[in-house]
């Protein structure tokens, strides 16, 4: 069995052969939760893949919320695309340090939301990529800016007050992206003060599942990823939202489907935080 889209994908092999084509902008969307204690712009100026450049999920975002790195509007993320160099004639291949799997799965959706679809993560990431033994660069990229223009795709997110009406109608299906701990609200929230379990009527399915975690983070094969979702009780044929602590990774989920071949699974961008923190949202343990 194979992808049915393999160009959501590509190989460190494949963008060494094609680094410096003057179609493609690589991005480093790394991203760290707060107890990490880690900076992943510094760690970008330090090194990343020659010629990347930083796409911060928590600068292309929404500013007028408390919620972590919640989408932007149209205009702001054409802005921002417009200052990293990126043109809506760009080929993005997206990584992280973690794999490329959630932080550059969730650029990787970023994109397609705002109406790019010449866009792939790195299979194995930044890690791949240096224990090969390839070429890293450090300091700040020069930018020559270029012309983006976003278009909103509403079908593939979510909101808080969709997520709730599907309770009572069950039109789609809710998938928790979390580990079963902070799933059944057995572990602590890595995010202090946030209440611990999960949204009525959701499926759990760790992300990691999706990956090899024993090589790289890289996405697992066909065949294995629809055994995954076998598992779990997900039927792809069906209307999916994947939901995770902060919509990040929620799209590894999103990924694993698209290359299956179900390109309109959305991402409830609140997530759990805003869920946990809402006076009027039902929770579960």
């Amino acid at each position: 069995m194979e992808y049915v889209h393999p160009e959501a994908l590509v190989s460190t092999e494949w963008l060494a052969d094609n680094l410096g084509a003057s179609d493609i902008v690589i991005v480093d969307a790394s991203f760290h939760l707060p107890a990490a204690n880690r900076n992943p712009r510094e760690e970008f100026e330090d090194t990343h893949i020659p010629g990347a450049v930083f796409f911060d999920i928590d600068d292309i975002a929404d500013s007028d919320t408390d919620l972590p790195h919640m989408i932007p509007s149209e205009a702001k993320f054409s802005s921002r695309m417009r200052s990293l160099g990126i043109g809506s004639e760009n080929h993005v291949i997206a990584y992280d340090v973690n794999g490329g799997c959630a932080a550059g799965m969730r650029a990787w959706w970023m994109f397609r939301l705002f109406g790019h679809d010449r866009v792939s993560v790195l299979n194995g990431g930044l890690g791949k990529w240096l224990a090969e033994g390839r070429d890293a660069e450090s300091g700040i990229p020069e930018i020559v800016e270029k012309h983006f223009f976003a278009k909103f795709d509403q079908q593939l997110v979510r909101t808080f007050d969709q997520v709730k009406a599907n309770m009572g109608n069950g039109s789609e299906q809710l998938v928790d992206a979390r580990s079963e701990g902070r799933f059944k609200g057995q572990d602590p929230e890595p995010r202090p003060g946030l209440k611990g379990g999960h949204i009525p009527g959701s499926v759990n399915l760790p992300f990691q599942e999706l990956l090899n975690t024993s090589h790289y983070m890289m996405m697992r094969p066909a065949n294995e990823l629809k055994a995954v979702l076998e598992t779990a009780g997900i039927d792809p044929e069906k209307s999916v939202v994947s939901s995770c602590g902060s919509g990040v990774s929620a799209a590894p989920l999103v990924m694993a489907l698209y290359l299956l071949g179900y390109p309109r699974a959305a991402i409830y961008d609140g997530s759990w935080t805003e869920w946990a923190s809402s006076d009027d949202a039902p929770i579960e343990v």
